[in-house]
């Protein structure tokens, strides 16, 4: 049966991808691209009934209209896939006053579930979140973390998605009467523009990336856990896998979210 999937980060990388492949599987997407030109290009090449929703996953604000223009729109949402992300070469505070990364990678996913719970109750509705499978030498200070204090411009990508990954488990207990499930995957080495940056490092990178799989291999997975239930929290692309430390740090990871639902005042 097709589902209406919202895919956000679906202007490029694994998010056209995934988009492109449900698309082709005759489920209707609704990609979610802060750009608009991006976006409605992204939207014309999928054709059929794909839409766009323009949002920005940068701040506070930005996700409360994203949350509000979804749920208007698309009241039948099936399925969520969180695959926008960040990783910034230096620091910067959005206008929230948190690092950004933070922000986009860890509270814009956590902000945009709480607004859409409703929405996902009532269609037993399926979330998947696009991680990394670096989030082993991630490191999450409450103290720090959160404005960027130990900022790094290769950490701190970890940190952010150790901090998100970290409240999935909390996320499965607390929809697990509800039918809702959710699932993160690492979708693998991935050739996309993450991390991008100028100089003799991205000149670098950019060799590298050469070598490293097309999106559509990292859509795969994604694309897969949408389609078919699974009872696992964390898959290794196809592989469903346990998470290891630091992710298994429950006093930790109910510090991230208490810390969370306190700074956007929801439960």
């Amino acid at each position: 049966m097709a589902k209406t999937v919202v895919i956000t980060g679906a202007g490029r990388g694994i998010g056209l991808a995934t988009a492109r492949e449900l698309a082709e599987r005759g489920d209707r997407v609704v990609l979610v691209a802060r750009n608009r030109e991006q976006g409605e290009a992204a939207r014309d090449e999928i054709g059929g009934d794909a839409e766009l929703v323009v949002g920005d996953l940068g701040t506070r604000d930005g996700v409360a209209a994203l949350a509000s223009e979804l749920r208007a729109r698309f009241p039948e949402t099936d399925a969520l896939v969180h695959n926008a992300g960040i990783w910034p070469g230096r620091k910067v505070l959005n206008a929230d006053g948190f690092e950004q990364a933070f922000f986009t990678n860890h509270l814009a996913p956590f902000l945009l579930n709480h607004l859409l719970e409703d929405v996902l109750k009532a269609n037993a509705a399926r979330v998947v979140q696009v991680t990394a499978g670096l989030y082993p030498k991630g490191r999450v200070d409450p103290e720090r973390t959160p404005q960027g204090l130990d900022f790094h411009s290769i950490r701190t990508y970890a940190d952010t998605k150790l901090a998100n990954l970290m409240t999935v488990p909390l996320f499965a207990e607390r929809w697990k009467d509800a039918g809702v499930t959710i699932t993160a995957v690492h979708p693998g080495v991935i050739r996309t523009g993450l991390g991008d940056r100028p100089g003799p490092l991205g000149l670098l990178l950019k060799l590298v990336k050469r070598s490293w799989a097309a999106p559509e291999a990292g859509a795969r997975p994604v694309a897969r856990l949408v389609a078919e239930p699974s009872p696992a929290l964390y898959y290794e692309e196809e592989r469903p896998t346990d998470l290891v430390a630091p992710a298994t740090d429950t006093a930790l990871a109910r510090r991230i979210w208490a810390d969370a639902a306190a700074a956007f005042d929801v439960a």
